[in-house]
């Protein structure tokens, strides 16, 4: 079954200046490894049971070879890099992907069988995982996780992989824009082997929205009903993931640090719940919305 969202790939131009500027927003960013055969390398930020990937293409070459097959990263990765960058796929963790991927073939859903992956560190240890993305009758932005090696093994291998200075404790929110909310939550839900949720008015990113809850992250569909982060990015950028909403201890502790690393001051806003959130633009986010939440 799919037990929660395992991390973000948040594609960037230049994985140095990418981890910079995540460092500068208060992630602890650390570096990751590259992957063999698919021309791309990465950098983490582990948080208490996801993390945040930062991922740049390392061999253009081989990311062209690579990018016709059923294990890339998908088509035109550079396409999507020289347009900005941001979120290119949310990752959901299952505990068993071939059931996984069996149901969802039940369910009439275009999906490849679970195929191995795997990156290789500086000391040459090897983390390894099984992975299936969607296939062409259902091109979301998602696909599907089993590791093979623990999580314990992989925070070993990054000893500085400590709290983030910005108070980052989980990823609470991941915000997918589209163009037609029912149709998409419908998919989604048939994708996902899930009840459609409901749907109710988001006031930060000024969005109708959906939410299927994963453990402590929800995975949101939004569309846009007046302009706001949504609407921006759907203009954009078009259908995609476009925001990230992390749980933090201190909203106060991030902003000071952002000020203090040459960030500009995030936006502030107030959530459907009451809470106070802030977010920081696309242009100092390589290409996504980064949102806090949390007390002050």
């Amino acid at each position: 079954m799919f037990v929660r969202i395992d991390h973000l790939m948040i594609c960037v131009p230049d994985l140095e200046r990418g981890a910079d500027a995540y460092r500068r927003m208060g992630f602890n960013i650390q570096p990751g490894g590259v992957h063999p055969g698919k021309g791309t390398h990465n950098a983490i930020a582990f948080n208490e049971e996801d993390y945040v990937e930062l991922l740049a293409i390392r061999d253009p070459a081989e990311e062209r070879a690579a990018s016709a097959g059923a294990g890339s990263w998908g088509t035109d990765l550079p396409g999507f890099v020289a347009a900005g960058g941001g979120i290119r796929y949310v990752i959901v963790q299952s505990d068993d992907l071939d059931a996984d991927v069996a149901a969802m073939r039940g369910r009439g859903v275009d999906v490849t069988d679970p195929l191995d992956g795997r990156r290789i560190v500086d000391d040459g240890h090897e983390f390894r995982w099984k992975a299936a993305r969607l296939g062409p009758g259902n091109p979301l932005p998602v696909f599907f996780i089993q590791h093979l090696t623990p999580m314990e093994e992989r925070r070993a291998h990054t000893p500085a992989a400590g709290p983030h200075p910005n108070g980052v404790r989980f990823l609470e929110r991941v915000y997918i824009v589209v163009n037609d909310l029912e149709a998409s939550v419908a998919l989604y839900a048939k994708v996902l082997g899930a009840p459609a949720p409901r749907m109710y008015k988001g006031t930060v990113i000024m969005s109708h929205m959906a939410v299927f809850q994963y453990g402590a992250a929800g995975l949101t569909i939004a569309h846009p009903y007046a302009p706001g982060p949504a609407a921006e990015s759907l203009e954009r950028r078009g259908e995609g993931p476009f925001q990230a909403l992390f749980r933090t201890t201190s909203m106060g502790a991030a902003a000071r640090w952002m000020e203090r690393h040459g960030m500009p001051p995030p936006a502030r806003g107030v959530r459907d719940t009451g809470e106070h959130a802030m977010l920081v633009a696309p242009a100092h986010a390589c290409g996504a919305y980064i949102g806090f939440v949390g007390p002050e």
